[in-house]
């Protein structure tokens, strides 16, 4: 009788238990969706396509393998090492609770949702981190070495930072580090775990580096766009309800990234007199990283703000000092996540622990607590310096934890593969690309009249081979 005035489809039943709230369950799963459609096909377009002709199928296989790859060891252990029990202050317990029908169908957390939509929503988290990585590795890793690289670096590197500042018992969550939706857990991660296995990978042929023209800049467009759309459920997806601050957070998120294109775009024409379109890309995406952190939690003007920065500090790492220091010489990250993701990361983190609004930090965080969540401009605004300043050194705290594990445990994630198989291709393979590691190329009717030249494939689809005038082309 309690639900007699309830409307029928808000009353509770087996299906719809008290706690949950259908409309921010289907928002949930929708964000997740939309993050999911980042990777598969976002970046798989966009590295299938802004690589060598000869890379494509490689580029795109990479993403593909590790967004499968992920989803089974997520819900096999993954996840509850990330948001589990507590086994130490920077891990879970691990367990299949992932795969069982009593624990999937209970409340998650966090949120007013099943354990199902959160197992889910935190997949693709950690799926495109692992797909991040790999576009530092692109045109020379070898393909049997990536498929050993991603569990283990999502067991052994992911989780712990997933755990150390996402959840509730992680020592940097409970110290109060502001970081929105993954400023320092994907996007710092990625830029310095790339950069890591790059190292150890080695890079490309010589004539690769030297010149490396994308096979096809309008699919490459198509994949950003995916991208940049698809950031809508990144960042709209974390206060776990459909909120006013997931609102503000999803605005943030794209008035930032809208800034960073066009200050980017800018500097280009200044110094290089081109507008160029892979520039701009670029642009778009350390404007959508740097916002990651700080998404929900600094007002539209601080959004403008960190879409100028973004705009022109990574432009600036990557189009001058990579040229001046050794370092970034010598290391070849393919797809310059360094640069995109690491500096750009830490630029938002940094940010976060500068323009974080308290009361927008409250909103998110649910909590009262004012040595938390504050930016030092309004610590010293509201004459709470001492917050202020506390909520950078954290800040500082976790990007300095971040760059520590991840060099130290993609090392040895690398070095302990590189035991088992070459991290590198061979020589051949390098030379000449897909048709060697796959026995396929993307464009395997490119030309005038070339044929299929993979028998298997011809045998099974029943291709025969084009009769031929003397002029070449098929009769």
């Amino acid at each position: 009788m309690a639900y007699l005035y309830l409307p029928r489809n808000h009353q509770p039943d087996d299906s719809n238990p008290p706690w949950m709230n259908k409309a921010d369950n289907a928002w949930q799963l929708t964000t997740a969706t939309l993050v999911g459609l980042q990777s598969v096909p976002g970046l798989v377009i966009l590295y299938g396509s802004i690589v060598k002709k000869k890379w494509a199928l490689n580029s795109a296989l990479m993403a593909l393998y590790a967004f499968a790859a992920v989803l089974v060891c997520w819900v096999g252990w993954g996840y509850q090492l990330a948001f589990g029990d507590t086994l130490a202050p920077f891990l879970g317990k691990p367990n299949i609770d992932a795969l069982e029908q009593k624990f999937l169908m209970n409340e998650a957390f966090v949120g007013k949702f099943p354990n199902a939509s959160m197992v889910y929503f935190q997949f693709v988290f950690a799926a495109i981190t692992l797909i991040l990585i790999a576009g530092a590795l692109l045109g020379r890793m070898n393909f049997i070495a990536w498929m050993l690289f991603v569990p283990l670096w999502l067991t052994f590197s992911y989780t712990v930072g997933a755990f150390s500042i996402w959840c509730p018992q992680g020592w940097l969550f409970r110290m109060g580090v502001i970081d929105y939706s993954g400023g320092f857990v994907i996007h710092l991660s990625s830029g310095v775990a790339g950069f890591t296995a790059a190292y150890w990978v080695g890079p490309r042929a010589p004539r690769d580096r030297e010149r490396f023209p994308p096979n096809n800049i309008l699919l490459m467009l198509a994949g950003a766009g995916i991208l940049w759309m698809g950031w809508t459920g990144f960042n709209g997806g974390d206060p776990y309800v459909a909120s006013l601050d997931a609102s503000l957070a999803v605005l943030n998120t794209h008035v930032c990234a809208a800034t960073s294109l066009l200050t980017w775009l800018m500097l280009d024409i200044l110094f290089y007199e081109k507008p160029s379109v892979i520039g701009a890309t670029q642009g778009m995406i350390t404007g959508l990283v740097c916002i990651t952190p700080a998404a929900g939690v600094v007002q539209g003007w601080a959004a403008v703000l960190m879409g100028l920065m973004s705009g022109c500090i990574p432009w600036f790492s990557m189009m001058f000092l990579h040229k001046k220091m050794w370092l970034l010489k010598q290391v070849d990250d393919t797809m310059a996540v360094f640069h995109t993701h690491a500096v750009a990361g830490t630029l938002g983190a940094i940010l976060a622990g500068v323009l974080a609004n308290p009361r927008l930090s409250r909103i998110f965080y649910m909590v009262d607590d004012w040595p938390k969540y504050i930016g030092l401009a309004y610590g010293i605004q509201s004459g709470r310096s001492y917050a202020g300043l506390r909520q950078l050194w954290v800040q500082l705290i976790g990007i300095g934890f971040v760059f520590v594990w991840n060099i130290v445990s993609t090392s040895l994630i690398c070095l302990v593969i590189r035991m088992v198989v070459p991290l590198r291709m061979t020589e051949e393979e390098v030379s000449e690309g897909d048709n060697a590691v796959h026995g396929e190329e993307a464009y395997a009717l490119w030309g005038d009249g070339e044929k299929f030249d993979n028998s298997k494939l011809q045998l099974v689809h029943q291709i025969e081979e084009p009769q031929l005038s003397k002029s070449g082309y098929g009769l």
